[in-house]
């Protein structure tokens, strides 16, 4: 069988006319990927138009009054005047960890090992019920990313806390249970696999070749531009080379970033004008999907983690697991990166 690379990048065999599934390694993690782009269509025929999205009304929305739902007192409003806030942050009702005071203690049951649930779990709710985070002013996004940033610092100051995981759950079927636009802290006693998958990754790569992994994906994707979505002064926003999910985009600082917490002014407002921009062409472009959008932090253990790389990952819900991906870990990608960004940039390519 012979086989031949199209401008594209994408591995044909010359007598079929759809592309070969290609195994690729995660660089930073050494997670697999399969993509298979023979198993879709046109890519934006995978997210098929939808109807229009329904917002509950304001009137059952329980971030409307704080106060009458229960969500009072707040940990923080912003401004704090009042009623007339425009960010506001308080406990999760139904908290996955809870702040009891203290770290969270070790226990053994024989062979097995747990700790007691101690951590932080927070929403952070901005005032317009029918803005997501795309559709807000400019500025509005800057002050909410700020409100996240200095949250984040409050929060890394307890040692109890070794973990802060930031993120958005836009829609149902991404995990948002309620339509009024919100953002949820969870800070946990222990540093994720995944987290530390990537760290480990990173560590090695600088080990061995003395730069940021990060920072030498930045420079190969601005050299090949296929993978290259969107990008300004400060931040760069790329389809990821072994992306686990269609249209899964990260938005990275262009410099050299260790922390969420400790980036400048200027760096993080390009990141946010970025994040914006990828979200509102993923509206248009898919059609609204619901999706996700995370922060992938360096951890609050007290460690110092100066290889790690911050940055933001957004994740449209196009897809759902199997059985081969629950049972391996190694999820199968329907769409190429390369095509993803195209789409994302507008750009429609012949099949």
């Amino acid at each position: 069988m012979v086989l031949y690379e199209q401008a594209c990048g994408e591995v044909r065999d010359e007598h079929d006319d759809h592309p070969m599934s290609e195994l690729r390694e995660d660089i930073v993690s050494g997670d697999w990927v399969i993509i298979a782009p023979g198993r879709a269509k046109r890519p934006e025929d995978l997210l098929r138009r939808r109807a229009p999205r329904i917002t509950a009304p304001k009137n059952t929305c329980p971030f409307e009054d704080l106060e009458r739902s229960g969500n009072w007192p707040p940990i923080a409003l912003y401004p704090a005047s009042g009623k007339k806030w425009s960010i506001a942050v308080v406990p999760n009702k139904f908290p996955a960890l809870s702040h009891v005071g203290g770290q969270a203690l070790d226990t053994v049951d024989g062979v097995y090992h747990a700790k007691t649930g101690v951590g932080d779990h927070e929403v952070i709710i901005t005032r317009d019920h029918w803005k997501n985070f795309a559709a807000l002013a400019p500025q509005a996004a800057k002050a909410l990313f700020a409100v996240l940033q200095a949250r984040h610092q409050a929060i890394a100051n307890d040692a109890g806390n070794a973990y802060v995981a930031t993120f958005f759950n836009w829609g149902p079927t991404a995990g948002a249970s309620l339509s009024h636009p919100h953002y949820q802290i969870l800070a946990l006693p222990i540093v994720p696999p995944r987290v530390l998958r990537s760290l480990n990754g990173a560590m090695g790569y600088f080990k061995k070749h003395r730069r940021c992994v990060r920072c030498d994906i930045i420079a190969a994707e601005r050299k090949k531009k296929v993978r290259v979505v969107a990008e300004n002064r400060h931040a760069i926003a790329i389809a990821p080379y072994a992306s686990k999910r269609p249209f899964e985009v990260s938005i990275l600082p262009k410099k050299h970033e260790p922390s969420f917490a400790g980036t400048p002014k200027a760096v993080l407002d390009d990141v946010v004008l970025l994040l914006q921009k990828v979200m509102q062409r993923v509206k248009k472009q898919l059609h609204d999907p619901d999706l996700n959008f995370f922060i992938h932090d360096a951890p609050t253990d007290g460690s110092s983690y100066p290889h790690h790389h911050w940055h933001v990952e957004v994740v449209p819900v196009a897809a759902t697991l199997g059985g081969f991906e629950v049972s391996t870990v190694v999820n199968i990608n329907v769409i190429d990166p390369s095509a993803a960004a195209a789409s994302l940039r507008g750009v429609r390519r012949a099949r």
